[in-house]
């Protein structure tokens, strides 16, 4: 008798079609603008330029979609694509409200989906290409759908203890709440691309050559801006902190909380709290 396998991102998929993309849904506006800065950043990397046909990896609510699809022009075409349901029904809303016409979305796993071959001049992710269980066939997935010479580019997290905006709440909230424990190296999930050697491997593997990866790091702005407060909200609904409370009991929330504030209030500015972010920039190329 032999069990059948469960698909690939199948853990990942359900998240992102439940508690996780409604909580992302739900803080849709804080979230882009917590880290829409460094997806700019990655979008300048890709030299994305006019008339190109782009696919925006895991493209959530639509933001990064919608800033190339200004980029590309009426002669160019962009193709977002997610797993979440939730997310995906937000970025069809914002690109029908905003009226842009160049933008189509997709729910699909760019592991597995049989995207078109040589149906793009470049592949794009802000943080979207980390929750991959295999990640080599991801990769050559996204190679395929390139053009020859096509370009690859995003952006992504490195190791967690360089990540300050995350590790700082993080720690405190461990000390009135269980955590989860940590992942293995290399398993699905945020800072799963932290070993920028493993990057490089896992892109030569798949076909890219010409690789990058850039060091880039500045400040996050938890929420994007706003008060202490503001910024416990947020981390206390989205990431490792959000999961722990969901499965703990209720009553541990406001000490969660508490343990936040207090660690994160030193970092308050006249334009919100601020702690370290580092990233990777990634570029590649089908040769």
């Amino acid at each position: 008798m032999t069990t059948e396998r469960p698909a690939p991102n199948s853990e990942m998929i359900e998240y992102w079609n439940s508690a996780g993309g409604e909580r992302f849904v739900q803080n849709q506006e804080r979230l882009d603008a917590q880290i829409g800065p460094f997806g700019r950043v990655a979008i300048e990397r890709g030299r994305i330029a006019a008339g190109e046909r782009v696919l925006d990896v895991g493209c959530g609510c639509g933001d990064t979609t919608l800033q190339i699809a200004e980029r590309v022009g009426d002669s160019g075409q962009v193709a977002g694509v997610d797993v979440s349901e939730p997310m995906l029904a937000v970025a069809r809303r914002r690109a029908e409200a905003a009226g842009v016409g160049n933008v189509r979305f997709e729910r699909a796993d760019a592991q597995t989906a049989p995207l078109p071959a040589r149906g793009f001049d470049c592949v794009y992710s802000r943080f979207g290409v980390m929750f991959f269980e295999d990640p080599v066939a991801a990769f050559a997935n996204l190679h395929r759908a390139l053009v020859p010479g096509g370009r690859l580019a995003f952006a992504c997290w490195q190791p967690l203890p360089r990540n300050p905006w995350m590790l700082v709440p993080a720690m405190a909230a461990a000390k009135v709440l269980p955590m989860p424990a940590p992942p293995e190296p290399g398993a699905p999930g945020p800072f799963a691309f932290g070993d920028d050697a493993r990057v490089r491997d896992i892109l030569s593997r798949a076909g890219f050559e010409g690789i990058s990866i850039e060091a880039y790091e500045s400040s996050m702005r938890l929420g994007g801006s706003g008060d202490v407060d503001s910024a416990v909200e947020i981390i206390l609904e989205i990431g490792p902190i959000a999961r722990a409370l969901s499965e703990a009991d209720a009553s541990l929330r406001p000490a969660a909380a508490d343990a936040v504030r207090e660690a994160i209030a030193p970092f308050a500015t006249e334009r919100g709290v601020e702690l370290g972010a580092s990233t990777w920039l990634v570029t590649a190329r089908r040769p």
